[in-house]
C-alpha cells in the first residue's frame, strides 16, 4: 500500500512528519526552559525578601515582645503587597505563626516542616499550606547574639507561577505554528525539487532502468570504460575489465594509475576518431566520446574492441598471400625451365640439356633451405622455412646459425616474438640484404634468439622507445596498425621474465635481443631472442652490401598473436 503512494508525497509526509516532531521537541523544550527560568527568577525574588524580613531590627526585637505577632503582621503584611508575593509567614523558634494573610492562622503551628530553617538553613521548594500548593523559601531568624529565634517563609502559588507561564505561550506558540508553516512549504519544494531531478520517475522506475543499464552494459560485446571530469574511473563493465585484465577496484581510481599509458593517452586526447592501443598482449581498438548531460561535459566514454584475433586472421591471409605468390612464381620459373629442356632435347643439345637441369636443381635449393639440427620445435622450423621461401622471391636471404638450438617448450612464445622479429628485419633490410637469425639454450632451460639485418639500424635516440606501442617510422592511412609488434615482444619477454634490446649490428643494420626464462620455474632464467644476429656462431658471414629499397627501423610486425602459426 506505500509503495502506491508517488515518491513526491512520500517525501512531503516524511519531511513534514520530522518537521513537527522537532517542532514539537522545541516547544517542549522550550516550555521547561522558560518555566526554569520563570521559577529561577521567582526564587531569587522570594530569597530577597524573605532576607530582608528575617534581617530587619523590628522583627528581631519583637521576638522579646510578650506579644509578637502585633509587631510583625502590620509589617509582613507591608512587604507582602510590595514585593507581590502571596504571602509572608513570621514564626517563632517553636513553629507558631506570628504573621500570615490570614490573621485567624496567626498563632497557630505552621503546618509544614519548620525543622530546616529552625536549623539555620535555607529552604526552597514546593509544599502545601493553608493557602495552597506553592513554591516557597524559607530562611532562619537570629538574635544579635546568633541563635535563631525563628523563621521567615515566602511564597508565591505555584497557579501564579502557571499563571505567568502560560502568558508567554501564545507566543510561543505563534512562533512555532509559523516554522511549520515554513517547514511544510520547505518540504513541498524540495519533494518537488527532487522529483524533477530524478526525471520525475518513481524508485521503482529508477530500480529497473538500473537492473536494465547493468545487464545492457555488462552483456555487451565491447569494453566500456567511464571516467568523470577529474579522470576518475567510474564504470567498467564486464568485457573491459577481461580486455585490460582488471577488477573492481579499478572503480574510483584515477585513470592515470589504473590504466595504461597508452589507452590514458588515449583517453585523455578525447578524439572521437579510433585507435589501435595495446593492453598486455592484446590489440584494442579504441574510441573515445564525450558524455554529456543537458548540454554540458560530465565525463568520457572509452569504447575498446577486441582486434587480436581479427590481426591473427589478417596475419595468416597475409602469409597464405606470400605463400601462394612464392609458389606461383616457383611454378612459372620451373615451366620456363621445362621449356629450355624441351628445346634442348628436341635440337638434340641432350648433354646441354643434363648441365642446364644441374644448374637449375642447385639454383633451386631455397625451396627445402636446410635448417640446424638443434632446432626440433616444428613450428620454429615450419615458420623459418616459409618465411626462407618467401624473401626468397624479393631476393632477401634469411641465414639460420648452424648452431642454433630450439627445442618445444609448450608455448607459442618463440613464434611469436621470432615471426615479429624477423618481419620487421625483412621490411628494414628491403630488397637484396641478409637477414641472419640464431637460437640458443642455456643450462637452466633459457634461450636466446637473436635477428639482425644489414638496414639502417635504430637511432640510439630511439633504441628507449622502439618498444613503445604506437611507435612506427611507417606512415599509416586511417586507423593506426603499425608499431605494435615490437611492443608486444617486449611484453611477451617480460611475461616470460627476461628482456628485449637493440643493438647495432655486425652487418651495420639492428640487432634485437629478447631473453626468455622457462614457463615451468618461477626463477628468473636467461632466455634470449636477438633480432638480426646475437654473436654466436649465429651470425653468418656477411655478404656484401648492396642497394636498399625503401627502409624503415620499425614498421608494422605481423606476428601479434601468440597462437601464430605459419
Amino acid at each position: 500500500m506505500f509503495h502506491s503512494v508517488p515518491l513526491r508525497f512520500q517525501l512531503v509526509a516524511l519531511q513534514l512528519a520530522i518537521v513537527l516532531a522537532v517542532l514539537t521537541a522545541v516547544g517542549v523544550v522550550t516550555i521547561r526552559m522558560q518555566e526554569a527560568q520563570l521559577r529561577d527568577a521567582y526564587k531569587s525574588r522570594l530569597i530577597g525578601v524573605a532576607e530582608s524580613v528575617a534581617r530587619l531590627p523590628s522583627v528581631i526585637n519583637a521576638f522579646g515582645t510578650p506579644a509578637p505577632a502585633e509587631t510583625i503582621q502590620p509589617i509582613a503584611e507591608v512587604i507582602r503587597q510590595a514585593s507581590n508575593v502571596t504571602y509572608v509567614v513570621v514564626t517563632d523558634k517553636f513553629g507558631v505563626r506570628q504573621s500570615h494573610p490570614n490573621p485567624e492562622e496567626i498563632g497557630k503551628h505552621v503546618s509544614t516542616d519548620p525543622s530546616v530553617p529552625l536549623a539555620g538553613d535555607i529552604y526552597v521548594g514546593t509544599q502545601t499550606g493553608t493557602l495552597g500548593e506553592s513554591w516557597r523559601v524559607k530562611v532562619p531568624i537570629f538574635d544579635r547574639n546568633g541563635a535563631v529565634i525563628g523563621s521567615a517563609s515566602v511564597g508565591v502559588l505555584e497557579s501564579t507561577l502557571a499563571a505567568d507561564l502560560y502568558e508567554d505561550l501564545p507566543q510561543l506558540f505563534g512562533w512555532l505554528v509559523c516554522a511549520a508553516l515554513l517547514g511544510s512549504l520547505g518540504a513541498m519544494y524540495i519533494s518537488k525539487l527532487v522529483w524533477r531531478r530524478i526525471y520525475k520517475l518513481e524508485p521503482e522506475d529508477i530500480a529497473a532502468l538500473l537492473e536494465t543499464r547493468d545487464a545492457m552494459l555488462h552483456g555487451l560485446g565491447e569494453g566500456l570504460v567511464a571516467v568523470d571530469a577529474d579522470g576518475t574511473v567510474v564504470l567498467v563493465n564486464d568485457e573491459a575489465r577481461r580486455l585490460l585484465g582488471v577488477g573492481e577496484e579499478i572503480l574510483g581510481s584515477p585513470a592515470t594509475a589504473s590504466l595504461e599509458p597508452g589507452i590514458h593517452r588515449l583517453l585523455a586526447a578525447g578524439s572521437s576518431t579510433e585507435e589501435l592501443v595495446l593492453s598486455g598482449e592484446r590489440i584494442l581498438l579504441g574510441k573515445v566520446n564525450a558524455a554529456t548531460v543537458d548540454g554540458r561535459e560530465v565525463g568520457k566514454v572509452l569504447i575498446l574492441r577486441d582486434r587480436t584475433e581479427l590481426h591473427a586472421m589478417l596475419r595468416d591471409r597475409d602469409g597464405a598471400l606470400d605463400v601462394t605468390q612464392a609458389l606461383r612464381a616457383q611454378a612459372h620459373e620451373f615451366a620456363n625451365k621445362l621449356h629450355v629442356v624441351s628445346g634442348l632435347l628436341e635440337l638434340g643439345q641432350q648433354s646441354k640439356a643434363v648441365e642446364f637441369l644441374g644448374r637449375s636443381a642447385a639454383d633451386a635449393g631455397f625451396v627445402n633451405r636446410p635448417l640446424a639440427a638443434g632446432i626440433t620445435d616444428d613450428g620454429v622450423r615450419a615458420l623459418l622455412i616459409a618465411k626462407s621461401t618467401v624473401c626468397a622471391e624479393r631476393g632477401i636471404d634469411i641465414e639460420v646459425a648452424e648452431d642454433s638450438v630450439c627445442s618445444p617448450d609448450g608455448t607459442d612464445d618463440v613464434i611469436t616474438v621470432l615471426g615479429n622479429l624477423i618481419d620487421n628485419a625483412v621490411d628494414a633490410a628491403g630488397y637484396d640484404s641478409t637477414v641472419a637469425v640464431a637460437l640458443a639454450e642455456t643450462a637452466g632451460g633459457g634461450r636466446v634468439l637473436t635477428v639482425e639485418d644489414d638496414g639502417p639500424g635504430v637511432p640510439d635516440a630511439h633504441r628507449e622507445t622502439v618498444f613503445e606501442p604506437g611507435v612506427t617510422s611507417k606512415e599509416s592511412d586511417g586507423v593506426n596498425t603499425r608499431g605494435f609488434g615490437l611492443a608486444l615482444v617486449q611484453r611477451v619477454a617480460r611475461r616470460r621474465g627476461g628482456t628485449a634490446v637493440v643493438s647495432r649490428s655486425d652487418l651495420g643494420g639492428a640487432r634485437f635481443t629478447v631473453t626468455f626464462s622457462t614457463t615451468s620455474s618461477n626463477t628468473i632464467t636467461s632466455h634470449t631472442v636477438t633480432s638480426h644476429t646475437a654473436g654466436s656462431a649465429a651470425a653468418a658471414p656477411r655478404r656484401g652490401r648492396k642497394p636498399h629499397g625503401r627502409r624503415h627501423w620499425n614498421g608494422y610486425e605481423r606476428h601479434t598473436h601468440p597462437h601464430h602459426r605459419r
